[in-house]
């Protein structure tokens, strides 16, 4: 077992400071796109809703929704900005195209995104109860912890559980509304619920992660770690060779 694996129990009376909390708050932003990245999801669905709702036709709403995901990607590409949220925005509009130029129906521009949202809902709940919550998979890397949260630091493990199981029953509460609508309701009212469904959930589950992880323990800076202990390796071999020298 390598000092990596031990368990690791941080001081239960250091309960988080300050600047833990803005570093969690800072690292939450950073990680579901913050205001950029949230107008930049919303807006080909937003102009898909606007130009169908203004003339019914599902190709050139179709066409402009991806469009204008595209020209955000090349923006962004162009300013040398992060892509990874532009470009899974236009992955999900263009397959939200794809659906819409393929069935002639509004609804099918809609529709993948809603299983999508669906599986996410099921996956943060099952993870959560399993005792493998997704969250601490998705943010682990963010906070520079990986997976210790599992093995070495179980307040942290908590808090991600209570956060994934929040997300898990966000996200199904959502699409219990939405699902409905999608098949007894028209396009039109549907794309508009949606856009009114779009953020209010996603700032809900949010702020409860920032809840559960801002009184959590500190992570482990597993990466941290890791230098200092191969920065340990290379003066011991610096010093076993100088200790060498003098009998050669």
């Amino acid at each position: 077992m390598t000092s990596f694996d031990k368990p690791t129990t941080p001081d239960p009376g250091s309960g988080p400071t300050e600047d833990q909390k803005a570093v969690t708050q800072a690292a939450l932003f950073d990680a579901f796109g913050g205001i950029r990245g949230t107008v930049e999801t919303m807006l080909p669905g937003l102009l898909f809703v606007m130009i169908y709702t203004i003339n019914k036709d599902v190709k050139l709403s179709a066409i402009a929704a991806g469009a204008v995901a595209v020209l955000l990607v090349i923006v962004r590409l162009l300013r040398k900005d992060t892509v990874k949220h532009a470009f899974s925005g236009v992955f999900g509009v263009g397959v939200g195209v794809a659906f819409a130029l393929f069935t002639g129906s509004a609804k099918g521009f809609y529709l993948p995104g809603m299983i999508y949202g669906v599986g996410l809902g099921v996956a943060f709940t099952v993870s959560a109860l399993v005792g493998f919550p997704l969250l601490g998979v998705i943010l682990g890397p963010v906070f520079k912890e990986n997976l210790s949260w599992r093995t070495r630091n179980p307040g942290r493990k908590k808090a991600y559980t209570k956060a994934s199981l929040a997300w898990g029953l966000i996200f199904l509460a959502k699409y219990a509304i939405l699902f409905p609508l999608y098949w007894w309701g028209d396009a039109t009212q549907l794309g508009w619920v949606l856009i009114a469904l779009k953020l209010p959930p996603m700032v809900l589950a949010v702020y409860f992660t920032w809840v559960f992880l801002a009184k959590a323990p500190p992570p482990i800076d597993v990466i941290a770690e890791y230098e200092a202990q191969e920065a340990a390796e290379k003066a011991a071999k610096a010093a076993r060779a100088a200790t060498k020298e003098p009998g050669l």
